[in-house]
């Protein structure tokens, strides 16, 4: 799983390594000892069909967006993380400082399993 792009469709075998990234910056932080190699020949897995295939990126056209074994739709806008800091409870929702539920319906003998005679107090002559 990516944590670069979020809704990443499919992921590239990268050409130096063989192996298999969601992204170049995956590539970058989990193999520190090289560059990622470039390459106008793609090999792509589509995560929906788990199907490889390959694409040369000098002859792409608008058809070629799409898995060819599934028609997933595998380039598309890339959804990253975005940086947020926000303080819980700042807007004044008093929820988030008091527990309103009732203390004492926990230990109430109608939401026993048992009733309020205890176990098998309904049997009892």
């Amino acid at each position: 799983m990516c944590k670069h792009i979020l809704n990443a469709q499919v992921s590239i075998r990268a050409p130096c390594c063989k192996k298999w990234f969601d992204c170049p910056e995956c590539h970058d932080e989990q193999m520190g000892d090289h560059e990622l190699e470039k390459s106008y020949e793609l090999v792509f897995a589509c995560k929906k069909c788990k199907k490889v295939f390959r694409k040369d990126s000098r002859e792409m056209e608008d058809a070629d967006e799409y898995c060819p074994h599934c028609d997933n739709h595998y380039v598309i806008p890339a959804k990253t993380p975005e940086l947020r800091l926000e303080i819980e409870g700042a807007d004044g929702d008093h929820r988030m400082l008091r527990d309103e539920r009732d203390p004492t319906r926990a230990r109430r003998a109608e939401n026993s399993i048992f009733g309020s005679g205890g176990i098998g107090g309904a049997f009892r002559d």
